[in-house]
Protein backbone atom coordinates (compact mmCIF):
# COMPACT_ATOMS: atom_id res chain seq x y z
CA UNK A 1 0.00 0.00 0.00
CA UNK A 2 1.72 3.11 -1.21
CA UNK A 3 0.82 6.72 -0.64
CA UNK A 4 0.12 8.81 -3.72
CA UNK A 5 0.83 12.54 -3.57
CA UNK A 6 -1.33 15.19 -5.19
CA UNK A 7 0.39 18.56 -5.61
CA UNK A 8 -1.82 21.63 -5.44
CA UNK A 9 -0.91 25.24 -6.16
CA UNK A 10 -3.49 27.61 -4.74
CA UNK A 11 -3.88 31.08 -6.23
CA UNK A 12 -5.91 32.97 -3.63
CA UNK A 13 -5.85 33.65 0.08
CA UNK A 14 -8.96 31.52 0.45
CA UNK A 15 -10.41 29.15 -2.11
CA UNK A 16 -11.98 25.75 -2.60
CA UNK A 17 -10.20 23.68 -5.23
CA UNK A 18 -11.90 20.67 -6.82
CA UNK A 19 -9.41 17.76 -6.61
CA UNK A 20 -11.88 15.00 -7.57
CA UNK A 21 -10.16 14.17 -10.87
CA UNK A 22 -6.72 13.88 -9.26
CA UNK A 23 -8.08 11.48 -6.62
CA UNK A 24 -9.92 9.50 -9.31
CA UNK A 25 -6.60 9.05 -11.14
CA UNK A 26 -5.03 7.75 -7.94
CA UNK A 27 -7.65 5.01 -7.57
CA UNK A 28 -8.20 4.06 -11.23
CA UNK A 29 -6.35 0.73 -10.98
CA UNK A 30 -8.19 -0.42 -7.84
CA UNK A 31 -11.28 -2.58 -8.28
CA UNK A 32 -12.64 -2.40 -4.72
CA UNK A 33 -11.40 -0.71 -1.58
CA UNK A 34 -11.31 2.38 0.57
CA UNK A 35 -9.57 5.60 -0.33
CA UNK A 36 -8.30 7.89 2.42
CA UNK A 37 -7.48 11.44 1.37
CA UNK A 38 -5.36 13.31 3.92
CA UNK A 39 -4.34 16.96 4.21
CA UNK A 40 -1.19 17.51 6.33
CA UNK A 41 -1.63 21.30 6.58
CA UNK A 42 -3.01 23.17 9.60
CA UNK A 43 -4.47 26.04 7.57
CA UNK A 44 -6.20 23.95 4.91
CA UNK A 45 -8.80 21.20 4.89
CA UNK A 46 -10.93 18.78 2.90
CA UNK A 47 -14.63 18.35 2.34
CA UNK A 48 -17.05 16.58 0.03
CA UNK A 49 -19.73 18.79 -1.44
CA UNK A 50 -21.34 19.84 -4.69
CA UNK A 51 -18.84 20.44 -7.48
CA UNK A 52 -21.30 21.29 -10.26
CA UNK A 53 -22.48 24.80 -9.38
CA UNK A 54 -19.52 27.13 -8.68
CA UNK A 55 -21.78 29.27 -6.49
CA UNK A 56 -21.75 26.54 -3.83
CA UNK A 57 -18.00 27.01 -3.30
CA UNK A 58 -18.49 30.80 -3.05
CA UNK A 59 -21.32 30.32 -0.56
CA UNK A 60 -19.27 27.95 1.61
CA UNK A 61 -16.38 30.42 1.73
CA UNK A 62 -18.77 33.30 2.49
CA UNK A 63 -20.43 31.40 5.34
CA UNK A 64 -17.08 30.29 6.80
CA UNK A 65 -15.98 33.93 6.69
CA UNK A 66 -19.03 34.95 8.72
CA UNK A 67 -18.60 32.08 11.20
CA UNK A 68 -14.85 32.68 11.55
CA UNK A 69 -13.95 36.28 10.67
CA UNK A 70 -10.29 37.10 10.17
CA UNK A 71 -10.42 40.38 12.11
CA UNK A 72 -11.04 39.16 15.67
CA UNK A 73 -8.48 39.75 18.41
CA UNK A 74 -6.85 36.30 18.07
CA UNK A 75 -3.89 35.48 20.32
CA UNK A 76 -1.91 33.52 17.69
CA UNK A 77 0.98 35.78 16.65
CA UNK A 78 1.13 34.73 12.98
CA UNK A 79 -2.20 36.39 12.21
CA UNK A 80 -3.78 33.32 10.61
CA UNK A 81 -5.86 31.90 13.45
CA UNK A 82 -8.96 32.18 11.28
CA UNK A 83 -7.30 29.77 8.82
CA UNK A 84 -6.51 27.26 11.58
CA UNK A 85 -10.11 27.36 12.80
CA UNK A 86 -11.57 26.93 9.28
CA UNK A 87 -9.21 23.98 8.76
CA UNK A 88 -10.53 22.40 11.96
CA UNK A 89 -14.13 22.93 10.87
CA UNK A 90 -13.57 21.17 7.53
CA UNK A 91 -11.23 18.49 8.85
CA UNK A 92 -8.04 16.98 7.50
CA UNK A 93 -9.17 13.64 6.06
CA UNK A 94 -11.88 11.92 4.05
CA UNK A 95 -12.70 8.26 3.49
CA UNK A 96 -14.34 7.33 0.19
CA UNK A 97 -15.42 3.89 -0.99
CA UNK A 98 -14.04 2.55 -4.26
CA UNK A 99 -16.32 0.35 -6.37
CA UNK A 100 -15.47 -0.97 -9.82
CA UNK A 101 -12.41 1.28 -10.01
CA UNK A 102 -14.36 4.47 -9.26
CA UNK A 103 -14.94 6.67 -6.26
CA UNK A 104 -18.38 6.01 -4.77
CA UNK A 105 -19.49 9.64 -4.76
CA UNK A 106 -23.01 10.94 -5.17
CA UNK A 107 -24.13 12.44 -8.46
CA UNK A 108 -23.26 16.03 -7.55
CA UNK A 109 -20.45 15.33 -5.09
CA UNK A 110 -16.81 16.22 -5.51
CA UNK A 111 -13.74 16.39 -3.30
CA UNK A 112 -12.81 19.93 -2.39
CA UNK A 113 -9.52 21.16 -0.96
CA UNK A 114 -10.00 24.24 1.22
CA UNK A 115 -7.19 26.79 1.24
CA UNK A 116 -7.43 29.37 4.03
CA UNK A 117 -3.91 30.86 4.16
CA UNK A 118 -2.75 31.06 0.57
CA UNK A 119 -1.60 31.27 -2.01
CA UNK A 120 0.67 28.28 -1.35
CA UNK A 121 2.05 25.05 -2.70
CA UNK A 122 0.29 22.19 -0.94
CA UNK A 123 0.31 18.39 -0.98
CA UNK A 124 -2.51 15.95 -0.36
CA UNK A 125 -1.89 12.28 0.34
CA UNK A 126 -4.03 9.45 -0.97
CA UNK A 127 -3.81 5.94 0.49
CA UNK A 128 -5.86 3.02 -0.76
CA UNK A 129 -6.86 0.07 1.36
CA UNK A 130 -7.87 -3.00 -0.62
Amino acid sequence: MTVKVIAIRTNKREELVDITHQVEKAVKDVKEGLCTVYCPHTTAGLTINENSDLCVKKDILMALGKIVPDNLNYAHMEGNSHAHIKSSLLGCSLNILIENGKLKLGRWQGILFGEFDGPRNREIYVKILK
